[in-house]
């Protein structure tokens, strides 16, 4: 079984691309509520998979990122 997806590039501008708008199908309209996979091209670019539930069509967004993300411990380590 082979596989074909389009690849649509977006920015995201000052926002976490978690939080841009979330796409519909190109094909059928349907809304989209989250990815089914993500994956870190590169420290600046950020590649989403997409499945439609409604027509099972399959794109992929990239997204590019200006500043990298840091993960903070709330943990404090004790004395």
């Amino acid at each position: 079984m082979s596989a074909v997806a389009e690849v649509l590039s977006t920015v995201a501008l000052n926002r976490d691309p978690r939080c841009s708008e979330l796409p519909t199908c190109p094909v059928c309209a349907d809304s989209m509520v989250a990815a089914e996979a993500s994956a870190y091209v590169s420290d600046q670019m950020i590649s989403y998979l997409w499945t439609c539930d409604t027509c099972g069509y399959g794109f992929v967004t990239k997204h590019a990122v200006k500043t990298r993300f840091v993960c903070k411990s709330s943990v404090k380590k004790p004395d």
